[in-house]
């Protein structure tokens, strides 16, 4: 796992379900500046394909890396913008 990268903020969206944890994730990087990483912590397994898809066509964001770590999926996004 690269570790090239220190979180910034951490958006806790477990529990939520599509499309809040995209939903929310694009409000919280709109608040961060450039080149800050949010860290997003979701119990949708949806969220992974959403999260993923959705920053591949969201100019000024880049996925940098998705972990499951038992029920819980991180998901680390920076603000490349």
């Amino acid at each position: 796992m690269s570790t090239e990268y220190t979180v910034t903020e951490t958006l806790d969206v477990k529990g939520e379900s599509c499309p809040m944890p995209v939903v929310k994730t694009k409000q919280a990087i709109d608040s961060l500046n450039e080149g800050d990483v949010l860290e997003v912590l979701a119990t949708d397994s949806g969220s992974v394909s959403d999260i993923a898809g959705w920053a591949e066509t969201t100019d000024g964001v880049e996925l940098l890396d998705q972990q499951e770590d038992g029920d819980v999926f991180k998901h680390y996004v920076r603000r490349t913008e």
